[in-house]
């Protein structure tokens, strides 16, 4: 039987990727690995990682572009550098609360 982690990462948490330069913001977390086989091949065999791990969805950002990523929980790491998101879509479903953390929209929620 597979046995499932519980996610590192949460919803609304900024994070970055451990080997690529870019950013984003998690907004959606699938438990294993739940996007296609082609995709998975895709990636270079010598870093592709285990189906059995959490995966994140991003609103994700470089120093060129946005775009949504689907990422390995082995390639996140925190960011901590409070610099702001300008990816359109994170103001559209998260908002800043006092802290400074991004929460969900109560819009969204109801």
């Amino acid at each position: 039987m597979n046995k499932c982690r519980i996610a590192k990462y949460t919803i609304g948490q900024v994070v970055r990727h451990r080997l690529y330069p870019f950013r984003g913001i998690v907004f959606d977390i699938d438990p294993v690995f739940a996007n296609t086989e082609e995709w998975y091949q895709s990636i270079p065999a010598e870093r592709r990682p285990s189906k059995d791990q959490p995966f994140y969805h991003l609103y994700a950002e470089n120093a060129d572009t946005e775009y949504v990523a689907y990422v390995s929980e082995q390639n996140l790491l925190p960011d901590s550098s409070d610099e702001p998101l300008r990816h359109p879509q994170v103001a559209e479903i998260f908002e800043k609360d006092e802290r400074g953390s991004y929460r969900r929209r109560d819009s969204i929620l109801n």
